[in-house]
């Protein structure tokens, strides 16, 4: 899967280079235009502190309506809706048997973003996102068994409103745009700083498709 997330960011930055070179004159001022958006995450840790445990990359889903407002030519303002899940994988041994632990974090965010249009297809996006938690699971897989839990909302833990930020990329044909994002939390966890609860920022790379009305 990271391969086609790294072939898929590949293909956008052709896009963007050809359609650069399609079209050196700067875009007309575009429409008020509402779309849809679907994707993957591939989410991780940065860790804060001294703590040493290897967390790995986990795949998630994301999902968005937004709202493209054009303010002058070549600049618009993208107020978006999304869904989001982040969270990370580890995986070793207990007793001799492998094991795979999975954290799974579901978030509402408003992704607030300035997006600069050097062409009529190729947009650099930019902005701050507020992420609100809506529910977390944990998977843990050993000899075959698995056991799932749902953290509990009051864990204190868990930060449940964080800021964070947002740069990415987008490439458009027709109604179809397709982006590659980056987001990372500003704001720590509410972690302890132990082995247990390390304290944490949330970063993902996010891959979509969607279709802009």
């Amino acid at each position: 899967m990271k391969q086609i997330m790294v072939a898929t960011a590949a293909f956008l930055l052709i896009s963007a280079v050809k359609v650069n070179a399609q079209s050196t004159s700067a875009p007309a001022k575009d429409g008020l235009h509402f779309g849809v958006r679907a994707g993957v995450n591939l989410s991780n840790l940065v860790k804060d502190g001294d703590d040493n445990s290897t967390t790995g990359s986990k795949l998630g889903l994301n999902a968005a309506a937004f709202l493209e407002i054009p303010v002058t030519t070549g600049f618009s303002v993208q107020p978006e809706l999304q869904f989001s899940q982040k969270g990370f994988k580890t995986s070793g041994s207990v007793l001799g048997a492998p094991y795979e632990y999975k954290f799974t974090s579901n978030f509402i965010e408003v992704p607030l973003l300035a997006k600069f249009k050097p062409t009529k297809n190729f947009g650099i996006l930019v902005g701050p996102q507020f992420s609100f938690l809506a529910s977390t699971q944990t998977k843990f897989t050993v000899n075959n068994s698995t056991v799932e839990d749902e953290v509990e909302a009051d864990n204190d833990n868990l930060r449940k409103n964080i800021l964070g930020g947002v740069v990415g990329i987008e490439a458009a044909s027709g109604p179809l745009v397709f982006n590659l994002r980056y987001n990372l939390d500003f704001q720590n966890n509410n972690g302890d700083g132990t082995s247990s609860t390390p304290r944490y920022k949330n970063q993902v790379i996010a891959l979509g498709v969607g279709f802009r009305f």
